[in-house]
This record gives C-alpha cells, structure tokens and sequence, in this order.
C-alpha cells in the first residue's frame, strides 16, 4: 500500500459520494482507481509512469477526466466542505492568489495561462475558513487582476462573519459586496484612499491560515507545478488536494 493511498477513514466518507454504478459489465474496482488519481496528484508523475497495482492508466486517466465533465469532483469538494457550518465567530481569509508555473504554450480561455514576471502563469484563488481548510477555489490567468475573482468566490458569506483580505482588495466595490451579504472585511486600506476604513491589524495576523494552506498544497507536486494542460482539469486536481487536506484534518479529530 502506497502512503498515498486512501486511508479506510477517507474511503469511508469518499465512498458513498460516488456515482452508482452502471448496469452492465461491472467498472474497474473505484477504490483503486482513486488511489491512482491521487497518486499522480502527490507525485507529479505523468499518467503514463502509473504504477500497474492501480490498474490501466487509461482507466485511472479517463475516470478522472469524465467525473470531472459530469461534475462529480465539484459535487464531492461541496460535500465534503459542507461540514463547515458556517460559526458566526469565523473568520474567512480571501487570497489573493499564488502564481502556479507550467509547461506549454499560451492558450485560450480554456487553459487560463497569462504572462506574469514569473513567466506563464496560473492563479489559484481561495477562500478558507478559520482552520485554514479550502471552502471555495478558483483559477485566473496570471496576468489577470486579483480584484476580478472576487464576485465569484465571495457570493456565499454567511451574517457576522469577518473576511480578511490584502489591499488588492481595498475597492468599494469589494467592501460592498462583503457588507451587502451581512459580514465585515477586515482590509487594509490602499495609501491612496482618501477615507480609512476600520481596520484591526490583530485579527489581520490570522491571514497567515491562508499562507499555510498554500504551502500544504504545494506538497501535491501535480498543483505546485502545472502540468495539466486544461484548466478544468488542473482545477480539479486542485480541488482533490483540497479535499484530501480537508479528509486529513477530519480523520486527526474523529
């Protein structure tokens, strides 16, 4: 057994978020094809360097591709996360997105590459909450303004909650948006402003959860260097990190 496989605690919560199974010649055992998704994700190797105990790589590769067009992963990530259930008292910590480097040449919309001082770049974006565990996850190219995400990642705040930012996202806009959902963004403010907003500098040192989540992500050699060529799919891998991290932090406390 690989230690990148699927702990029997982890099959258990993963097992029954599943698609059935189809009638007709019985699928290739889903325990074993997850193991090898998820080996890929933690090595970084390419699909075709699968180790054989995981079956044909182009069953591993095929599954992982057509649960992501039918929408199994986002369902699974939403799922899994919903145990957070939304305390008044947290905190929700908004990146304003790491720069990922990968291989290849710019794309179209559909590969969400942009040239940055880093090159060819993807930006992952997040939302944790205040045991810096992933809630909502987006990608932007890396020439794109961190303000532009915003809308979508910031749409689901819950009353009383507090939303610490860096001053990326010091817009009027942005504030607005986290107010008009009955939650307080603690950012702080841009030197051009002409208007300072509250602002406590204590509760901003608690961004540092969002920092820690990137650098367990970064473990995953598949998200830490972008060897995907589509954006769906490398956002998928970057949700299957999420929920690994997340099913880690359940299995420490069960």
């Amino acid at each position: 057994m690989s230690r990148y496989d699927l702990t029997d605690f982890e099959w258990r919560v993963i097992e029954p978020l599943l698609p059935n199974k189809p009638r007709g010649v019985p699928r290739v055992d889903d325990r074993r094809v997850l193991n090898g998704i998820f080996w890929v994700l933690r090595s970084g190797a390419p699909w075709r360097d699968l180790p054989e105990r995981y079956g044909p790589r182009t069953t591993c590769y095929n599954r992982f591709v057509r649960w992501r067009k039918v929408g199994v992963w986002d369902r699974m990530m939403d799922a899994i996360t919903a145990a957070y259930d939304g305390n008044p008292n947290d905190r929700q910590h908004f990146h304003p997105g790491a720069p990922t480097g990968c291989y290849g040449k710019k794309g179209d919309r559909d590969h969400c590459l942009g040239r940055s001082r880093g090159g060819l770049t993807t930006k992952i974006h997040a939302v944790v909450d205040a045991q810096g565990l992933p809630i909502r996850l987006g990608l932007t190219a890396g020439q794109t303004h961190d303000g532009q995400v915003a809308d979508e990642l910031l749409d689901h705040l819950g009353p009383h909650m507090i939303v610490l930012a860096d001053k990326a996202y010091d817009a009027d806009r942005i504030r607005t948006l986290i107010e008009e959902q009955g939650a307080t963004p603690n950012i702080p403010a841009k030197s051009n402003r002409k208007w300072r907003p509250c602002f406590s500098k204590r509760l901003y040192r608690e961004r540092n959860l969002i920092e820690r989540f990137f650098s367990k992500l970064k473990h995953f050699r598949r998200v830490a260097t972008r060897y995907d060529k589509l954006a769906e799919n490398f956002l998928a891998m970057v949700q299957l990190a999420s929920m690994r991290l997340w099913l880690r932090a359940y299995e420490s406390t069960a």
